[in-house]
Order: C-alpha cells, then structure tokens, then sequence
C-alpha cells in the first residue's frame, strides 16, 4: 500500500517528466507501479495494433496525431528511491492566469445549454437515440498542491473505484477515479460491463427507485455490447442490471463475463467496444461523428480508457471517467451524461456537476 511519505517520490518523477503509472484495482489493497525509466513509450494510431501488446495503456476519446494511443513499457516495477533531479522542460502550452479566472461556472452553463439544445434537437428528429455530452472546467491549480497526495486521497476515499494516476510526456499527467471496466480479464476469463443511468448519493444510500429515462440509457448500453460480442461468436453470461454506488452518483450495471478464443487479439476487441455508448452514443458511428462536431471542445483522453494489458496475464482496462488533467498552472476536470430524447438541461447539467465532485473533492 502506498503510504503518505511516496507523494513527494510521485512528485518527483513528474517533475522530472518520467513514463510511469500507479493504480488500485476495485476491491483490492494492493496498490501496483510500473514506470519505463529507459527510452520513449511507444505511440500507437490504431486500437487495433494493441493486439500481441503488453503494458500500461492510455488511450483518447479520438485517437489522433495530437493524442495518440500511449503504451508504457515498464523496466521498474516498485517506486524508486526519492531523488531531487531537475525537473525537464514542459514543451506543452500552459494556461495562462488570465484564461483561468475567466471560466465562470455562469460561463459553464452558458455554453452546456447551448450544446445542450443542438443535441436535443437531433434526438427529438430521432435521428439519434442517444448521445453523450460531456463538459470540462479549468481551476486554478495552488503552489502547494500534489498530485501524489491526490491519489493517496482517493484510494483512501474510493475503495470501489480504479484509482489511477500516469504521467508520459506525451499525454501530460492524469488522474481519475473511474468505475466503469471497458475489458478485464484473468486466465482466459473476460469481462467487459454495460453501466449508464446516473442519479445522485443521497444520505449515503443508494437509490432504488430508477424512473424510465435511466432504465432505457442502460439498456441501450447493455443491447450494444451484446450486439458487438455477437460479432464474434460471443454468447456472454450476463448478471444485472443492478445499481451500484461509484464516488458521489450511482449507475445501473450489468456484467457481461466470456471466453475468447485468441486473447492475443484484444485490440481487435477493444476496437468494438471502445467507444461504448455509454461515452458517445448510438447508433456509435453517426453519435461519434456527432460529437466531435458539436461538442465544442477536444475531450483529449477524457472518455478514452486507460490501464494495464497483458493478454497471457491479467487485463484490468477502464473508460477514462472522472478524471482530472494536470497541468502545471491549471487542473481540468471532465464530466459527461447520456441524453435521450426525454432529457432535461437542469438535470443533466446537475449530474455533470455531481461528477465533476469526485474529482473536486479532493481538492479540499
């Protein structure tokens, strides 16, 4: 278990710009590091070329030239001893102050609604069934925040979570708390989930009464993933849905556990999953195309997934949600909500909000 005295050696090798990843697997204790010490990490265009690969993966919502898929090869597996190198010069833009101060949560909202509308118009064509719509928000970052101490306090605080944090000078440095597994699997034993419909923890109780509107988003979710298995010859075992509790919200989830024939060729399953519907929408080409036209902003790997793969050993690969960029003068924090025709601003604008307080708790 990493203990409060690693957050400056996490520290520390962000200042000096290393490729490394540190994460807690839901339901564990054991916290695991890998960092490659020697050489770049390797950048990937196509999810497809994952297959055969083995090592920590962070992938983007759109894979690009600017945000490529990014593979650490690990050479060290247990944090190093804390050493006080130079830290490297930062070739990536900065926020300036200025742009900071100006993101007003008035300003947010402005902007959410106005999307907020384009979306809805194209699901009440019913041109779409669903689309997800997701948001960002730029703080200022204080001089004696850290990052390591960010993550201590999230494993601390969200024991059903994957808690992660990777830093690669490609990607800049990310953290997040995510609960939504995109491909896990042990022993030729597979799992990918279906978790959409969002309502808040109240009392700290998960709700049990779930209205139409959250039933349908799950089960849209839950129709694709049977469908992109089947492609396969894939019948899963599937259990659910059920609700869960996932930092300050609760989803409804259902598991879907199978066996592959090649697990040597978990790119090509990756390819079909990612993005599920919960992150982009259905049908998936037209919802994608969409979103990267009116969304608005670049959801860079936000909505991407992110962790370990090792097809002969154990895959714990997670949607990268609430979650948090690190920049050096500002942090930026990314939520998101499915809409359906049925959907109204204020309460998918509260429940960005509400995600948006995984992160920004612990920056208390």
């Amino acid at each position: 278990m990493i203990t409060e005295d690693n957050q400056k050696i996490i520290d520390s090798l962000i200042e000096q710009g290393k490729s490394f990843a540190i994460w807690r697997i839901p339901g564990e204790d054991a916290v695991h590091f890998r960092m490659q010490s020697s050489g770049s990490p390797c950048l990937i265009y196509n999810i497809e070329d994952l297959n055969k690969r083995s090592g920590f993966v962070i992938a983007p919502f759109r894979v690009c030239k600017e945000h490529p898929i990014v593979l650490i090869q690990p050479d060290c597996f247990s944090l190093p001893e804390f050493t006080e190198e130079k830290a490297y010069i930062r070739k990536k833009k900065e926020f300036l102050p200025e742009e900071i101060q100006n993101s007003s949560e008035q300003n947010e909202k402005e902007r959410y609604a106005q999307c907020f509308s384009i979306f809805s118009q194209t699901l009440h064509k019913g041109d779409l069934d669903k689309l997800v719509l997701s948001r960002n928000r730029t703080i200022d970052k204080k001089d004696e925040f850290s990052p390591g101490a960010m993550y201590y306090a999230a494993v601390k605080r969200y024991i059903r979570s994957y808690i992660y944090l990777c830093h690669t000078p490609a990607t800049g440095t990310w953290i997040g708390s995510t609960p939504e597994i995109l491909l896990a699997g042990h022993n030729g034993q597979w799992q990918t989930v279906a978790l959409a419909g969002t309502q808040p923890i109240q009392n700290e109780e998960i709700p049990q009464k779930w209205d139409d509107k959250n039933w349908r988003e799950q089960q849209l979710v839950a129709f694709y993933i049977r469908h992109q298995l089947a492609s396969l010859n894939i019948r899963p075992h599937e259990n659910g849905p059920y609700a869960i509790r996932a930092g300050e919200v609760s989803h409804l989830k259902s598991d879907f556990n199978f066996s592959l024939p090649d697990s040597n060729k978990l790119g090509n399953v990756l390819a079909l999953l990612h993005p599920t519907p919960a992150v982009c929408g259905l049908p998936k080409k037209e919802a994608y195309q969409f979103i990267l036209k009116n969304e608005g902003y670049d959801r860079s790997y936000y909505s991407g997934f992110i962790g370990w793969l090792e097809p002969q050993g154990r895959t714990d690969l997670y949607v990268n949600l609430r979650c948090m960029h690190i920049e050096e003068k500002a942090l930026t924090l990314y939520a998101g909500g499915g809409l359906l025709a049925s959907s109204a601003l204020e309460d998918e604008w509260q429940e960005t909000q509400d995600k948006m307080q995984t992160m920004q708790r612990l920056l208390k």
